[in-house]
C-alpha cells in the first residue's frame, strides 16, 4: 500500500483515469459493432452514413491513446473494403 501523499494521490487519479479509459475503449468497441452489423445487413445506404461518424469516433480514441493511430486507421480501411464489396 502507498505510503506517501503523492503516491495515495496517484493512486487516486489512477483509478478515475482507468475509468475513463475503459469507457473510452467501450465506445471505441459498440462504434465497430454497430457498423459490423450494418453491414451484416447488407445495408450500405446506412453504412456510408455511419462511415464518417465511425472515423470520426476511432481518430478520436486514437488521439488521446487509447488504441494506435494505425490502428484506427486499419480498421476504417478494412471497413471502408467490406462497404465497397457489398
Amino acid at each position: 500500500m502507498a505510503n506517501t501523499k503523492s503516491a495515495i494521490k496517484t493512486i487516486r487519479r489512477i483509478t478515475r483515469q482507468t475509468k475513463v479509459n475503459k469507457n473510452r475503449k467501450a465506445r471505441f468497441k459498440n462504434a465497430l459493432k454497430k457498423m459490423n452489423s450494418i453491414i451484416d445487413k447488407k445495408n450500405k445506404k446506412d453504412a456510408l452514413t455511419y462511415l464518417p461518424k465511425l472515423n470520426s469516433e476511432l481518430m478520436k480514441i486514437a488521439k488521446t491513446g487509447i488504441i494506435k493511430k494505425k490502428n484506427a486507421s486499419r480498421n476504417i480501411s478494412r471497413i471502408t473494403k467490406k462497404i465497397n464489396s457489398i
